[in-house]
């Protein structure tokens, strides 16, 4: 075989003998080529293939439909409807992503948490002694022991201000020979506030974060419709898909009987002598094409069964896999043609898509209002307040060297005071002796822990500040590249709802002009087959007589086959029709009671009572 393709293709690569052979005529509009156009037109030998598969003779597959093991199993729309929209796999990423954005805004909510904070301490030192005021008992190095602990609670404020209240309380021990007290504790009681007056006063980071979780749940909550919606659109295109495959199946069957009869009825004349031997051939001919097209109207059944068994289950594990799935709800309703007009008000009301572009429109206000806050100077108006609080055991006078030294000298001076008005002149005032450095302490700064509480909530030592914080940047360009960033994000999604309202548009049109040549294909459709069943029943009474032969009743059956799969495709096409002006309409969710809080809420393995 090869020897011969290679003699095949020298030859036709040898220079040929004169006359040369006339090139292939072109064709031009209108001209049809002529045998002679192509005279002395050389081409090589095609050259001798083995089939491509090699089946035994009359092995017919099984009709069955691939891994539906299982029975047949009725399905009616509602339950499609309701186990595509609980079980999912898509819709539940959608209902879960809906749950996350629920506890994002619980996390942005927790920036106005008051966080507490307790700190312990605890210290100890010994310190050299540096003179006689600042040592110890009989000189030696002066001992301070710490023991304490601090408080404080801190927050934010829906007006951008900051909040601080703190508390502390501490025991000191320190045997400096000049301290009052020993021990003595000491307390305090504050308040600290911070309120923006420029920069953050009318949005700050904390109540973005917050808005933008509100916006993003509203955002998942429109996600969850569009994937609902389009959900349940593929739902219902699938379930009257399947609806016209298995019609389609008892169509082919159908004609595969009719041709078997006639086949049958071409034997028996054939046997008789009243036929020739070529009408059972070519009647045969002809069931082995209806055989073809059975199959292939199985095949059609198998994709679109688990087209739609990936819409409604929810695992590989669930048992409806094995299950022949058999529609069995009517026929859609035909409804009124809607206004063009009323379509897309429908859709700008209703759709999801609206939704979507409307949250991030808000999304995008809520960016540029907060990048405008970054671009004004920080005034900033700080108060704190605080009460303090002091007690202790007070020391014996007699050990306190600085005492009885500071006294000792008022003393003296006194003496020389008062010798000097003795001898003074007359009228002359006299000097006033100093005060003698008191011995004793005031009650209320004896006592221990409580005390020192009890005068911190009496008020004695207050402490009160008020300031202002004002800084600015010479250039502040970081605040103004993003402001402006934020505007040209927002003006993009004005572009974006031009955009859309023109896609519902579109959309609204195509719909309505698919629903109308739906609606007239069906009747067109639907009389074109009424006529072929009377051309070929005709036909047939007429090869009866005698007065027809197999290759036009054959043909009527051919034709009346078709025509019956033009009307089933037509009526498939106008239900399609109305889901589509549904969903275009955005009214598919609402008139199929959808609720988009229970959207992929079933769990897995779970599965509904159906028809068997």
């Amino acid at each position: 075989m090869f020897d011969s393709l290679i003699l095949s293709l020298a030859l036709v690569a040898a220079p040929s003998p004169p006359p040369s052979p006339l090139p292939v005529a072109t064709a031009a509009p209108g001209t049809i080529a002529t045998p002679s156009s192509t005279r002395g037109l050389v081409l090589p030998l095609a050259p001798e293939i083995a089939p491509i598969v090699h089946l035994p003779e009359d092995a017919l597959p099984s009709g069955d439909l691939a891994g539906t093991s299982g029975p047949f199993v009725g399905l009616s729309l509602s339950d499609a409807i309701g186990m595509a929209l609980a079980r999912n796999t898509d819709l539940g990423v959608a209902q879960s992503n809906r749950r996350i954005a629920g506890w994002q805004i619980v996390a942005a909510r927790g920036a106005y948490d008051v966080q507490l904070m307790v700190q312990p301490s605890f210290g100890y030192e010994k310190i050299p002694s540096l003179s006689p005021f600042q040592s110890g008992p009989n000189g030696g190095p002066a001992q301070q022991i710490s023991a304490g602990a601090n408080g404080q609670a801190q927050g934010l404020t829906t007006s951008g201000g900051h909040f601080s209240v703190g508390t502390s309380a501490q025991r000191i021990d320190n045997n400096n020979t000049i301290n009052g007290y020993e021990p003595y504790y000491q307390t305090a009681l504050s308040l600290m506030y911070t309120q923006p007056l420029g920069r953050g006063a009318g949005m700050d980071e904390a109540r973005r974060q917050l808005q933008l979780a509100k916006i993003n749940a509203d955002l998942s909550n429109d996600t969850a419709l569009l994937q609902a919606s389009n959900t349940l659109s593929n739902v219902l295109d699938a379930y009257y898909d399947l609806i016209s495959a298995w019609k389609n199946v008892a169509i082919q069957e159908d004609a595969l009987l009719q041709a078997k009869v006639q086949s049958e009825s071409n034997a028996r004349l054939v046997k008789a002598g009243a036929a020739a031997p070529v009408d059972v051939i070519e009647s045969d001919t002809q069931v082995n094409v209806f055989q073809d097209n059975v199959y292939s109207a199985i095949q059609n059944v198998a994709s679109l069964q688990n087209r739609l068994k990936q819409l409604i289950l929810n695992g590989p594990a669930d048992p409806l896999w094995t299950a022949n799935l058999v529609p069995m709800t009517p026929a859609a309703e035909v409804l009124a043609e809607p206004k063009l007009d009323d379509l897309v008000v429908a859709a700008l009301r209703t759709r999801p898509e609206v939704g979507q572009l409307r949250e991030e429109m808000r999304n995008a206000d809520v960016n540029v209002r907060y990048e405008w806050e970054q671009t004004k100077p920080q005034v900033d108006l700080n108060l704190s307040v605080a009460e303090n609080g002091f007690a202790g055991q007070a020391t014996n006078p007699s050990q306190n060297a600085f005492l009885a030294a500071s006294n000792a000298e008022i003393v003296a001076i006194n003496q020389l005071i008062a010798r000097v008005n003795a001898n003074s002149a007359p009228g002359q005032a006299p000097l006033q002796p100093l005060v003698i450095l008191p011995s004793t302490v005031p009650s209320y700064t004896t006592g221990g822990l409580g005390q020192a509480y009890a005068s911190m909530f009496a008020g004695r030592y207050p402490q009160i500040q008020l300031s202002a914080t004002i800084a600015f940047p010479l250039r502040n360009r970081t605040a103004e590249g993003n402001y402006h960033a934020a505007l040209e994000q927002r003006d993009q999604l004005k572009t974006q709802e031009v955009a859309l309202i023109q896609r519902i548009q579109t959309e609204s049109r195509n719909a309505l002009q698919t629903y109308r040549s739906a609606r007239s294909r069906v009747i067109a459709a639907t009389a074109a087959r009424q006529a072929g069943e009377q051309v070929a029943a005709s036909e047939l009474r007429k090869f009866k007589a005698g007065n027809s032969t197999t290759f036009l009743v054959l043909q009527r059956q051919i034709d009346l086959a078709n025509q019956r799969g033009r009307e089933l495709q037509a009526q498939t096409d106008l239900a399609k029709a109305l889901v589509e002006l549904d969903r275009v309409s955005g009214g598919l969710l609402a008139r199929n009671g959808v609720d988009v809080s229970k959207v992929g809420s079933a769990p897995l393995g779970f599965t509904p009572a159906l028809a068997r």
